[in-house]
């Protein structure tokens, strides 16, 4: 199998998709897939080897730390043609994505797409739900010649399937449990580092952004009641453009890290005792299955693809989405029942654990090679 990918968004950028794709990259290399990856330039070009292809790129308005690609066609048309693609994977649906579209369509090649992001919810927190109708429109158009649409949670599926998409697969998420494991654990050291004190450490990571509802968790912490709030401090790692808004509205009990990564985050998430993650807007929640595999509890919110990861009273709970005082509420419930933590932090842990990277890469190749059969049945049928 011979395997072009096409993605606005990739390591080095820190989000869901891109990190998503990098492993995946890594994988097909394991398995021996020659493959091709299309990317807006978003680092130095010598961080680009091997397998993919950076694209230059300007800016996204909306997200100024992602990259809007701007596709050279015929020098990209030329690496396809000397690669002589299989199937082709659009990861994303904007300027590259169109771009693997359009070739896929003019060859009539297998090509399949993959669902990230709800954008349609994310335009309610810009202040642009009138374009939500033209968004599904688009969206439609996107992916209907596709021979396989890919979500990463049954919720996900179901929305898609109410717009009237078909051919909808499901393509879950993984979690390295060696790397994010509880034995990483040294809350001291977290504490010292950031001058904490209180006992109980509540953790966010994610993108500081309207979309994550993290006015939400502002909110609750702000609402919790004293003798609560004195025995808590939440770390909120991450970036974002509402930190400056956020620094000036959290009580002290509140600290932000910015980004981490690596061995520094896995360090976090095991140092916590609770991971809270208001955010409605998840197809998936890549987070919150790192927070698990780290032996967190996990309190989130009953839409979007969380809800579809947090088993209520087992590993963790869910509450109302974009209700600062139900949030509060629960904090400050669980926070009263450490060994009930405990135990949901357990059964967290073992939920993690039977999510496999491997296994679910290795179900994405076998959806590929179904597509490439069954269009390349289709075709002898109509010739012959």
């Amino acid at each position: 199998m011979r395997l072009a990918l096409f993605t606005d968004t990739f390591f080095p950028q820190t989000n869901g998709v891109a990190l998503t794709l990098n492993r995946l990259t890594r994988h097909l290399e394991r398995r021996g897939i020659e493959h091709l990856l299309f990317t807006p330039k978003s680092a130095p070009e010598e961080q680009y080897a091997g397998s993919i292809r950076p694209i230059a790129s300007i800016p996204f308005l909306l997200y100024p730390e992602c990259r809007l690609a701007l596709p050279n066609l015929p020098a990209i048309r030329k690496q396809l043609s000397a690669f002589q693609p299989d199937l082709l994977h659009m990861a994303t649906p904007f300027n590259l994505g169109l771009c693997g579209l359009r070739y896929a369509n003019t060859h009539n090649l297998p090509h399949v797409i993959s669902y990230h992001t709800h954008f349609d919810r994310y335009l309610e927190y810009y202040r642009l739900q009138k374009i939500v109708p033209l968004y599904w429109r688009y969206m439609r158009w996107f992916h209907q010649t596709c021979d396989a649409t890919f979500a990463p949670s049954q919720e996900t599926i179901d929305t898609l399937r109410m717009q009237g998409f078909q051919r909808l697969r499901l393509w879950s998420r993984g979690v390295d449990c060696t790397f994010y494991t509880p034995a990483a654990r040294n809350t001291d050291s977290v504490k010292e580092r950031y001058g904490i004190t209180a006992p109980l450490l509540l953790l966010f990571v994610g993108r500081i952004a309207p979309e994550k509802d993290i006015a939400t968790l502002a909110q609750a912490m702000q609402q919790l009641p004293d003798n609560v709030r004195s025995q808590m401090h939440l770390l909120v790692v991450g970036d974002g453009p509402m930190l400056p808004e956020l620094r000036s509205q959290v009580p002290g009990n509140v600290t932000f890290t910015g980004y981490k990564h690596g061995e520094e985050l896995a360090e976090l998430y095991a140092s916590a005792d609770l991971f809270v993650f208001p955010s409605s807007t998840e197809t998936f929640g890549n987070v919150v299955l790192e927070a698990m595999a780290s032996g967190l509890p996990v309190i989130g919110v009953n839409a979007g693809g969380v809800k579809d990861l947090v088993m209520p009273g087992v590993t963790g709970s869910l509450v109302e989405p974009r209700r600062a005082d139900v949030l509060a509420e629960e904090i400050s419930r669980l926070a009263a029942l450490p060994s009930l933590l405990a135990d949901m932090g357990r059964e967290a842990r073992n939920h993690a654990l039977r999510q496999s990277w491997e296994s679910i890469f290795d179900g994405l190749i076998r959806d590929y090679e179904e597509a490439i059969e069954t269009r390349r049945a289709n075709r002898e049928i109509k010739t012959g």
